[in-house]
């Protein structure tokens, strides 16, 4: 594997450990619950069946490993979206990591749940059928933020080595 695909694959693993950081500091400290992986693995697993869209991916039927193919989906989409800035943004970028690509790549990323995810798992586009959809909003963009930071902090910290 080349060194540019090694440091996106680090780039996008310290991304999204950072957001996955993120997530346990605010349910740890203010009792916000995240996303549960396992209902990631649970759509990803109900897709060989056709089944695309849920009322509610809750009440779907359990499968097999859910939490580990979800949680392995979870760290390629985060290495997927590091791939999709250096192929934006050159791979000089990874090797000179500056803040804005990286929080512009956060904030494009944010379309994958509102416009893919919440609508699949029932909650509908930008999570219109949550109970608070502002808040539920509002968590998703932040968070997607903190992961153009951790791209960042990673590219800088990979950069130096």
């Amino acid at each position: 594997m080349s060194e540019v695909m090694v440091r996106i694959v680090v780039v996008g693993v310290g991304a999204t450990l950072a957001m996955d950081l993120w997530g346990l500091i605010l349910r740890r400290v203010y009792g916000v619950a995240g996303l549960d992986y396992r209902m990631v693995g649970r759509w990803l697993g109900h897709l060989p069946r056709g089944q695309l869209r849920h009322a509610g991916i809750g009440k779907a039927a359990p499968v097999p490993a859910e939490a580990v193919i979800g949680w392995m989906a979870h760290y390629a989409i985060g290495i997927s979206f590091a791939a999709g800035l250096v192929a934006v943004f050159g791979a000089g970028w990874l090797a000179a990591p500056t803040l804005a690509p990286a929080l512009l790549t956060g904030l494009v990323t944010v379309a994958a749940p509102f416009l893919v995810m919440q609508p699949a798992f029932g909650m509908g586009i930008a999570a219109s059928r949550t109970p608070d959809p502002t808040a539920s909003r509002l968590r998703s963009l932040i968070t997607h933020l903190v992961f153009g930071t951790g791209l960042f902090i990673a590219a800088r910290l990979t950069a130096a080595l």
